[in-house]
């Protein structure tokens, strides 16, 4: 009988049941640690939307500002040619067909007007040095009396014809620059110019162009002045800065915009996202965007040349980090804000609570450990304040009286499992040692009738190897001189047949171990293990294996020496088949006792394949193997046999990856 049969029936499934801890609390805290976070979270991603559509709207009026300023540079260029071609000083300087005195005011007027070059460019037909191609639609146009200004692009070749000055100056080294298109191209030479030209009617009554402009490659007097504009001082947070730039197709041929402390951002190229949305779609670009080395809130517009093609971009934008910061500290604000008054509501929100949950808590729980055996539980309330802590005071009477009954019980109870213990204790020690003579008996008779067959089979087997063996020599005796012809053949027999000849005399050791034990004498392990590393040298060859040999034994053995060699050479052999190609063997021999009687233990490990549980329970079963052809299975039995005859012990550990290692104990030697 035991302490469960106490409890009667088998009890009903425990009922699923929930806390009024629980529910009062979530009455009392729902409203501040879920709804109230909740609503916040969502005040904060609107309040996220609409700032960050504010930084949008903010960079949108600063690229209309900078587009603008841009559009009056090339008006006032305009203008300002115009005003010089109607000029009167100029129009008597041309009458008076004077070409040096007219270069000469044209030079004057060209660095009083802040312009990079101004000619006059004859009609179509007539001839010009130093004067690029007149083709241009801004040309053509003043030609047909009509002035234009625009933004073109020149080539190298153009600009040196103009000036070899403003071909150095637009020259820009490309600078590799992270989220750009790949390009093979490694510097840039074109120009972006303030291209304007003005109608001029010649005295001889031909019609001419009166052509100026400006080189926007490196200008940063033009660019500074856009970001002075868009960004005047406090206009945006600490730590923000204001950038614009003008863009030859995706390079930065003037910009404010730093690559180092002191180095402006020429030749860095504009991301590939913002080149396909500007360059490629002709769409305005109104987001952060990746700028040299940092994120920027930034607007990007194509700026078009006279043919109507988008050749280049205007951009301005503003450092995106600080208004970042502030969003991130706004919100750790009102985090910590809520954290202080959840921090302060909540204690008082538990200590109400708590008079109403701790009576009914402590009974639940008292209840749950009586119902695990536990009959001492009690709810030891101190003092009788309202109806629960009476139910609870009630309940402590009860168990009081549920665990006198139950002392008496156990006592009865522990007086039949005494007498119980004591008839299943005789019967276990019965049943160990029938199942152990059972086993050995079983042993027995296997090995045995293992043993007559085997004996059987081999002598059964010596006698026709005897008759091969002595007509091999007949046959060679009467082929004479022609036996060499198959000396090859014949030496093969002679091994097949000594192989037979090792075969049947392993099955006999196997068999009757008793009549082929050898004389037995002192010896010590390390020498023997010496002798058996020629025997295996072969095998070491073969592979890249690492021999590692620890001697510490000071003891002899007491053993035939030849039944030692083979069983250090059968577990050496074994353990240089389980590397095939590389790994470590390790020889180990030391003075170890073992139930208190002194000894050797020999260790073998090896790093090879290792063995699972199935096969480690079968190695020592004679005629067990796992090499298939090579082996006969008979090694390690025999190998065990031999170390049990000498009062020894075998034992082996593997793992399947990681190797394996037999340990042999044999006693020291009287």
């Amino acid at each position: 009988m035991t302490d469960a049969s106490l409890s009667g029936a088998t009890k009903p499934p425990a009922k699923r049941t929930r806390s009024v801890r629980f529910k009062l609390l979530a009455i009392a805290l729902l409203p501040t640690l879920v709804i109230l976070p909740l609503l916040l979270g969502v005040m904060m991603v609107r309040w996220n939307t609409k700032f960050d559509a504010l930084l949008t709207s903010k960079v949108s009026g600063d690229l209309t500002i900078a587009h603008q300023y841009f559009t009056h540079i090339l008006e006032n260029t305009g203008e300002q040619i115009q005003a010089l071609g109607q000029s009167v000083a100029f129009r008597e300087v041309l009458a008076k067909g004077d070409v040096a005195e007219v270069d000469r005011l044209l030079a004057e007027r060209q660095s009083k007007l802040g312009l990079d070059f101004l000619y006059l460019s004859p009609a179509p037909g007539g001839t010009g040095s130093g004067q690029p191609n007149a083709d241009w639609p801004v040309i053509a146009s003043a030609f047909r009396g009509q002035s234009m200004t625009s933004i073109d692009i020149f080539s190298n070749t153009d600009l040196a014809a103009i000036s070899p000055d403003l071909a150095e100056r637009a020259h820009l080294d490309l600078i590799d620059t992270p989220n750009a298109v790949p390009s093979t191209r490694n510097a840039e030479t074109r120009g972006m110019v303030v291209h304007s030209a003005s109608h001029v009617e010649l005295p001889n009554g031909q019609n001419a162009a009166l052509v100026g402009g400006i080189l926007l490659n490196q200008n940063l007097a033009f660019i500074d002045t856009i970001n002075d504009l868009v960004y005047r001082q406090s206009s945006l947070p600490e730590g923000s800065q204001g950038t614009a730039t003008l863009f030859l197709d995706d390079v930065r041929v003037s910009t404010n915009v730093r690559l180092f402390a002191d180095r402006r951002a020429l030749g860095t190229r504009v991301s590939s996202a913002v080149r396909k949305t500007v360059l490629e779609d002709g769409q305005v670009w109104l987001d952060r965007a990746f700028v040299v080395n940092d994120w920027y809130i930034s607007a990007y517009e194509p700026i078009k040349d006279s043919y109507g093609k988008r050749v280049g971009m205007l951009y301005v934008g503003f450092l995106e980090a600080p208004f970042a910061q502030t969003k991130y500290e706004s919100l750790l604000i009102l985090i910590g804000a809520f954290l202080f008054v959840a921090a302060l509501s909540v204690p008082i929100f538990l200590r109400w609570a708590r008079g109403i949950f701790k009576p009914l808590e402590r009974m639940t729980n008292t209840i749950r450990r009586v119902e695990s055996g536990d009959f001492s539980a009690r709810t030891s309330i101190d003092q009788v304040q309202d109806e629960i802590s009476l139910v609870a005071e009630h309940l402590d009477d009860l168990l009081d009286q549920v665990q006198e009954r139950d002392k008496r019980l156990r006592a009865w109870n522990d007086q039949l499992n005494a007498r119980v213990d004591a008839r299943t204790s005789e019967l276990q020690e019965a049943n160990r040692q029938l199942e152990a003579t059972t086993k050995q008996l079983i042993m027995s008779e296997k090995l045995a009738a293992i043993g007559e067959i085997t004996a059987g089979v081999a002598h059964e087997i010596n006698n026709p190897v005897a008759v091969l063996q002595g007509n091999l020599d007949v046959l060679r005796d009467l082929l004479g001189e022609h036996a060499k012809l198959g000396d090859t053949e014949f030496r093969l027999i002679d091994e097949q047949v000594n192989r037979i000849n090792l075969i049947v005399t392993k099955l006999l050791q196997f068999a009757k171990p008793e009549e082929y034990a050898g004389f037995v004498e002192r010896h010590s392990v390390a020498e023997v293990i010496d002798d058996c590393m020629p025997l295996v040298t072969h095998l070491l060859s073969r592979a890249d294996i690492e021999v590692v040999r620890e001697h510490q034994s000071t003891r002899l053995v007491l053993m035939n020496r030849t039944e030692l060699q083979q069983v250090l050479v059968n577990l050496m052999v074994n353990a240089l088949h389980a590397m095939p190609e590389s790994g470590t063997l390790t020889l180990i021999d030391a003075d170890v006792d073992q139930a208190g009687k002194p000894g050797i233990k020999i260790t073998v490990r090896d790093t090879g394949t290792g063995m699972d549980a199935k096969v480690l329970n079968r190695i020592f079963d004679p005629f067990y193997t796992t090499k298939r052809r090579e082996g006969t299975g008979l090694g390690l039995s025999i190998t065990r046999t031999l170390i049990d005859r000498q009062g020894g012990s075998l034992d082996v550990e593997s793992e399947p990856g990681k190797g394996t290692t037999f340990t042999i104990w044999l006693p020291e030697a009287d």
